[in-house]
């Protein structure tokens, strides 16, 4: 049985209107780490997820509604969970005929909920239309693998794929592609992205690591088990003494887009939203 398989993922549900904090469905990250042979207390990155959403909206007090977008950014850490994503849609929907004293009510409720929820500290930033418009589209850094000519024929997760380029040199680079495509293991819908990779290291083969991002197409896996999968299958592939970052920015679905970011450097991503976000 998948951890999300008692959530509200793939199930019809009722949409409530009025705050309603029970809605979010929390899953622990510690049985998804032990099945990729993780031990959760020496985790071999540190990380966040980085999550946006664009449909959230409440009423003053004088019954005028408000529109945001809200950042929440939930940290990776030993005892912390994931809040299943359509249990956060249907929480961040009772906000919708709620009424809120003002903006940091608003704030402090989503801090509080969401902490508790997943057990550890979650910062939440609210960004009215001018300052999400300020914010722009973002590019992601480095060099894009997706117009290598390469012969592509698996499409299932095949980490046999990845190769070390020859010559033995060490390079210190950013690549990227836009082709991550994954799909829920729940309700199989589709999951796009893109994915930013920095290492420091011996030099990757550029064609096998695009064959080998292309071969999450069918994969069903969460976003965030997905770019763990990628950190590590990476990190075994540079051997000792590797530096490296794995970002994806995948795409919105119910408003929501979640961002995995995992590194061997302690920090905090920069909340690039692309062009298709």
């Amino acid at each position: 049985m998948h951890p999300a398989d008692q959530s509200p993922l793939g199930k019809s549900s009722s949409y409530s209107d009025i705050y309603t904090p029970s809605l979010l469905y929390p899953i622990p990250r510690q049985p998804i780490w032990q099945a990729l042979g993780l031990d959760p207390e020496r985790l071999p990155f540190h990380g966040v997820d980085v999550w946006n959403s664009y449909e959230v909206s409440w009423l003053t007090p004088s019954g005028k509604p408000e529109v945001a977008a809200v950042e929440f950014i939930f940290p990776v850490t030993a005892t912390a969970r994931i809040v299943e994503s359509k249990s956060f849609k249907l929480y961040l929907n009772s906000f919708n005929q709620t009424v809120f004293s003002d903006r940091s009510e608003v704030l402090r409720t989503l801090e509080s909920d969401l902490s508790v929820t997943a057990q550890a500290p979650v910062m939440v930033r609210l960004l009215n239309m001018t300052r999400l418009q300020q914010a722009g589209i973002a590019r992601l850094p480095g060099e894009c693998l997706d117009d290598l000519d390469v012969q592509i024929e698996t499409y299932d997760y095949s980490p046999q794929l990845l190769q070390l380029a020859s010559g033995g040199r060490h390079v210190r680079e950013t690549l990227h592609s836009h082709l991550l495509k994954s799909n829920c293991p729940v309700t199989g819908q589709p999951d796009w992205g893109s994915v930013l990779i920095n290492y420091a290291g011996p030099a990757i083969d550029r064609a096998s690591l695009l064959r080998y991002l292309v071969s999450f197409r069918q994969h069903a896996d969460f976003h965030e088990q997905c770019v763990e999968r990628i950190f590590l299958e990476l990190s075994r592939l540079l051997g000792e003494g590797y530096e490296l970052t794995v970002y994806a920015r995948y795409l919105r679905r119910g408003g929501l887009d979640i961002n995995p970011w995992r590194s061997t450097q302690a920090g905090m991503p920069e909340n690039l939203r692309l062009a298709r976000q």
